[in-house]
């Protein structure tokens, strides 16, 4: 089951959905999703949005993951819930050229938000989206503190570049810009925004990238989690401790909910977005060629890998 689940209002037909929640998996079953959105502590209301669901496209299945943080409302990170990955899949060079087809069309979506300006506010968002294909090509892109964590036989890989203003300072204040460093909070900048490339943001662009960082990887057998997750969890969570509370369950919509529920233990303020997604590894291929015979006991030689064999032995529950 796919599920696509907006947590705040949107202008759509059907209006407002109370999801929260929600898991799925691709039509193979071999790769299983789960997500969770908590409000924050903050006095407005929910502005984060997500996207998880397998869509079908020109023979390919693909995997399209996303969370867009926003702020000074929710009009942006709504509008790329809507129009981002449609923008990314309808450049021609797609197929061909993924990395170069994100990037314009990350560049190209914030264009026509700052266009829909004022419809769109004064708002923006960051964003963090990952398309699988075929279950075995990763492409993962950032703008903003929103991040990407991949998991490879439990070691986690941060997979995103956070977009903080004293990390870029320099490109800020080449732009015009400066970034203040005020006792108590973190670094802005002009003292306003947290984040050095964002979306949206129409009073503060010629300060700020919308260009993202573009990074790939392959799935293999060591591949096991990808967390995707808003700042309402990196701020309190190291990327290592996400992933070893993910890997605890099988079930990644639990594996979801336990991280956002640690996250508000640990007093997070911020709204708080989670993606879990599980890809099957040497464990769970073991788990599944594993058959219980109606014959008393079963042998079964696995050559999961060369330079591995496994062996997986079953009996029937004896009455």
């Amino acid at each position: 089951m796919d599920c696509l689940c907006f947590f705040n209002s949107v202008s759509q037909v059907g209006g407002r959905s109370s999801c929260s929640s929600g898991k799925g998996r691709s039509h193979q079953g071999t790769v299983k999703y789960g997500f969770s959105l908590v409000k924050g502590k903050a006095n407005h209301p929910m502005e984060d949005y997500h996207v998880a669901k397998f869509v079908h496209i020109q023979g390919h299945e693909l995997g399209l993951f996303a969370i867009y943080d926003g702020h000074l409302g929710d009009s942006v990170p709504a509008y790329l819930q809507k129009h981002l990955f449609p923008n990314i899949l309808k450049e021609d060079e797609f197929w061909t050229d993924p990395n170069r087809s994100i990037s314009k069309a990350y560049e190209r979506t914030d264009q026509a938000i700052l266009s829909h300006n004022p419809d769109l506010g004064r708002g923006g968002s960051t964003a963090v989206t990952a398309i699988l294909i075929n279950g075995q090509k990763l492409w993962i892109a950032n703008v903003g503190d929103s991040r990407a964590v991949l998991s490879k036989r439990g070691v986690a890989i941060q997979m995103t570049i956070d977009h903080e203003p004293n990390t870029e300072r320099g490109s800020i204040e080449d732009r015009g810009g400066f970034v203040s460093n005020m006792p108590g909070d973190v670094a802005r900048v002009n003292g306003q925004l947290a984040v050095s490339r964002a979306f949206g943001d129409k009073n503060l662009k010629t300060h700020l990238r919308s260009d993202p960082d573009v990074q790939n990887a392959d799935v293999d057998s060591d591949t096991d989690i990808l967390v995707l997750a808003s700042d309402g969890l990196w701020k309190v969570m190291a990327n290592q401790e996400a992933v070893d509370i993910a890997r605890k369950t099988k079930d990644p919509q639990k594996a979801a909910k336990q991280l956002a529920a640690e996250a508000l233990n640990r007093d997070s303020k911020d709204d708080i977005s989670i993606i879990v997604v599980r890809f099957k590894g040497d464990a769970d291929l073991i788990m599944d060629l594993c058959v219980l015979s109606n014959g008393g006991w079963q042998l079964y030689l696995l050559n999961v890998k060369e330079s591995m064999v496994l062996w997986c032995v079953a009996a029937n529950a004896v009455s």
